[in-house]
């Protein structure tokens, strides 16, 4: 039995029958790469011998009884691999599209609470004999960096790798006592009060940022939250999802990181505003001012805190899409983001960590169901447009289950109020691009996919004429 951190918990808290608080990675698989056979029932099978290196694929949710304390991780004792892994086959004419289709179809419906929160859909029918992995796992047992570390168990650097089942079976596990439970939770009520402690913290970390500011040497830092414009994507949103993914070269990103003396962070920043830019153009709905986008740090490296699976922090970063010259672009940017480090900095790694931890679970999830019921988000200022998220991933082949991985597009979750989210992952040699929105908000997301290669290759332009 192991209890969620409040960071954790907060993602739990937070969701609501619209907005769904879990991520999702499509893979496209190709057995043809190194003549693997593909076999949906050796794939099962083999992802069943792994399953005993990530415990988090095992283990569901238990309640503390009335909510007063957050729930705790126990073992799933009927754990039944069929249920979570599925298998379909793509809709004609098996295209691009389609696969969006289903991957916005499949990232649209809630995990069941009662299971392990996580599936994996099998999607056949690619052309050229590619096979589809989409995969979905709450955000309270998964970030940018322990996605990524679960998905190493389930890869491997060469082809057709075969695991031996467990060697022990894991000892049977009883249920919690949930009186024990609530004991346990009215006793660390005391506790809960450290969140005032958390406020004369808060103040001092508010003075410093505006102090800095006023005694500021020109360097640039955040834009501050609710400052944002708001767009089409930036209202209450729907259970519905549309999603878009394209890729691009990692060499190319790294060029004009080089020639313009700015971080790869930096450029991915520069493509999605020159995207966004292209397609707010193009419905005649380009705000004056720039899209702020919320940019998640990870903190794993940085925290204080041991425990959790969520290690996690927030940039707000201006993605400058008043600006049509995309070199400007990218050196506003940069510019902006090296000043909002420093702010970051003196916020600290742990600040949502400390906060989440006295979290009331009750309050937290009556307050997110009154926010979405009466679409408050679109009653306030814009908090940010949309979520900007950059992981990195394995620079050399890899093989899932087995099979070689073509492409790797990520998908994390869309907010009330921004409701569109761009995640990139590199991947041996490649930036693959995900995009996912709430369908009814942008129903043509392809459109932002596409205009990527177009801002990337005018970058390039500039940086190969720059050198």
């Amino acid at each position: 039995m192991e209890r969620l951190t409040g960071l954790d918990a907060s993602f739990l808290y937070l969701e609501t029958d619209t907005q769904l608080l879990h991520v999702c990675a499509l893979l496209i698989v190709d057995p043809g790469a190194d003549g693997v056979e593909f076999s949906y029932d050796d794939f099962k099978a083999e992802l069943g011998r792994r399953l005993h290196l990530i415990p988090a694929m095992t283990r569901r949710l238990h309640a503390v009884p009335f909510n007063l304390d957050h729930p705790v991780w126990v073992r799933d004792t009927r754990f039944d691999l069929d249920y979570h892994v599925r298998r379909m086959g793509l809709p004609a004419p098996g295209g691009k599209r389609e696969l969006a289709e289903v991957t916005g179809d499949i990232a649209g419906r809630p995990l069941d609470r009662s299971r392990p929160l996580w599936e994996m859909w099998v999607v056949e029918g690619l052309p050229e004999g590619k096979v589809a992995i989409i995969s979905k796992y709450h955000h309270a047992i998964v970030d940018g960096i322990t996605g990524t570390n679960m998905m190493m168990h389930l890869c491997d650097v060469q082809p057709g790798v075969t695991y031996n089942p467990p060697a022990e079976t894991p000892a049977a596990e009883s249920e919690p006592n949930d009186l024990a439970l609530g004991i346990e939770a009215l006793a660390k009520f005391p506790s809960k009060l450290g969140i005032f402690g958390m406020v004369p913290q808060t103040v001092g970390i508010l003075s410093g940022l505006v102090q800095r500011r006023r005694n500021g040497d020109g360097t640039r830092g955040m834009p501050l939250p609710f400052t944002a414009p708001r767009t089409p994507f930036n209202r209450a949103i729907t259970p519905h999802r549309s999603t878009a993914f394209v890729a691009s070269e990692l060499s190319d990103i790294k060029e004009i990181k080089t020639a313009f003396g700015v971080k790869v962070n930096d450029v991915v920043l520069a493509v999605v505003g020159g995207a966004l830019r292209s397609y707010l153009e193009l419905h005649e709905e380009l705000p004056e001012t720039s899209l702020i986008a919320s940019v998640p740090v990870s903190t794993h490296e940085s925290s204080r805190h041991d425990e959790g699976t969520n290690k996690v922090s927030t940039i707000f970063s201006r993605l400058y899409t008043d600006i049509a010259d995309p070199v400007e672009r990218v050196r506003a940017i940069a510019a902006d983001n090296q000043g909002a480090k420093e702010e970051h900095n003196l916020i600290g790694a742990d600040f949502l960590q400390d906060w989440a931890k006295y979290a009331p679970p009750n309050t937290f999830q009556l307050a997110a169901r009154a926010y979405s019921s009466l679409k408050l988000a679109e009653h306030h200022p814009v908090v940010h447009n949309l979520v900007v998220s950059n992981v990195p991933g394995p620079n050399f082949p890899m093989y899932f289950l087995g099979v070689r991985v073509a492409s790797m597009y990520p998908f994390g979750p869309v907010f009330h109020g921004a409701g569109l989210t761009a995640t990139v992952i590199s991947n041996n040699g490649n930036l693959d691009f995900g995009f996912i929105a709430a369908k009814e908000l942008v129903p043509d997301i392809e459109k932002i996919a596409d205009a990527v290669p177009e801002v990337i290759t005018e970058l390039l332009k500039a940086a190969r004429e720059n050198s």
